[in-house]
C-alpha cells in the first residue's frame, strides 16, 4: 500500500489556547504525530493540513517542509474532518503525490505508537471502507449503559438488562480518535459514520487519551512521564 498521511491542525482551541504547538514533555503536542508519520513514510505523502503560521513553522522544524495552508471555509472549529481530508487530498493530487489510503493522524492522541499505526495499516485491505483504532468502551450497551425510556424510566441500552457480570456481556468499542485507515473511494462516497464496512483495531487504554481539555492533557503528560521512565 501507498498511504497519504494527513495530520489536522487548527491554530485556534477553546479549551486548550494554543494546543497543536503546546510543550508536551519537551515536544510540541503535533511533533508526535508528525515523527510518527515520518517513521512510515516520506515526507512527501504527510500533509499537515492547517490555518496557522504557527502551526506550519513548527511542522517546517519536526521535518515536513510543505505544509499545506488549507483555505478559509475550512478554517473554522465547525469545519468536519472529512471535509478537511477531502481537500487534503486534493492538494495530494495537485502536488503529483499517489496514494490508495489515507492514514488519518491527529495531533491529539500523542501516545499512539508507529506500532499501532503498522497494526492499523495491517488491518486495512481495499475491499473496507476503513481500519480504525477502538478501546474498550468505558461502558457496556448490555450491561452498564441505559437510555431514558418514553416513560421517563431507565432502561439498558441492549438486550433486557438481565446479566450480572460485566464479563457476560459482549465486547464493545468506542473509537479512541489515534489512527484512521481510509478507503479515499470510500471517503469520497460517505459521510464516515456511514461506512458499512469498519475494522476495529485494539488499542490499550492507557495509549489511547485523545486530548480534549486541561484534565485530559495533565493525564496524558503523567502517563507520557511514566512510559518514559520520568
Amino acid at each position: 500500500m501507498t498511504p497519504l498521511f494527513i495530520i489536522p491542525a487548527r491554530g485556534g482551541s477553546k479549551s486548550i489556547p494554543g494546543k497543536n504547538i503546546k510543550p508536551l514533555c519537551g515536544k510540541p503536542l503535533i511533533a508526535y504525530s508528525i515523527e510518527s508519520a515520518l517513521a512510515l513514510a516520506p515526507q512527501s505523502r504527510v500533509i499537515v493540513t492547517t490555518d496557522s503560521d504557527d502551526i506550519a513553522a513548527c511542522a517546517r522544524k519536526y521535518g515536513v517542509d510543505n505544509p499545506y495552508m488549507r483555505p478559509e471555509s475550512l478554517a473554522s472549529d465547525t469545519a468536519g474532518s472529512r471535509e478537511v481530508m477531502l481537500d487534503a487530498m486534493d492538494e495530494a493530487a495537485r502536488r503529483g503525490v499517489d496514494f490508495d489510503c489515507v492514514v488519518l493522524l491527529q495531533p491529539t492522541s500523542p501516545l499512539r505508537t508507529v506500532a499501532d499505526i503498522q497494526a492499523a495499516l495491517d488491518a486495512y485491505a481495499p475491499s473496507v471502507d476503513m481500519a480504525v483504532t477502538v478501546a474498550s468502551a468505558s461502558c457496556n450497551p448490555y450491561y452498564d449503559c441505559f437510555e431514558t425510556g418514553a416513560d421517563g424510566f431507565l432502561r439498558v441500552s441492549k438486550g433486557e438488562g438481565l446479566l450480572t457480570r460485566r464479563q457476560q456481556a459482549p465486547p464493545a468499542w468506542q473509537y479512541n480518535g489515534a489512527v484512521y485507515v481510509i478507503n479515499p473511494g470510500s471517503l469520497r462516497r460517505y459521510a464516515m459514520g456511514a461506512f458499512p464496512k469498519r475494522v476495529g483495531v485494539e488499542m490499550p487504554r492507557e495509549r489511547s487519551i485523545d486530548i480534549d481539555s486541561p484534565t485530559d492533557w495533565i493525564v496524558a503528560e503523567a502517563l507520557m512521564g511514566n512510559r518514559r521512565g520520568g
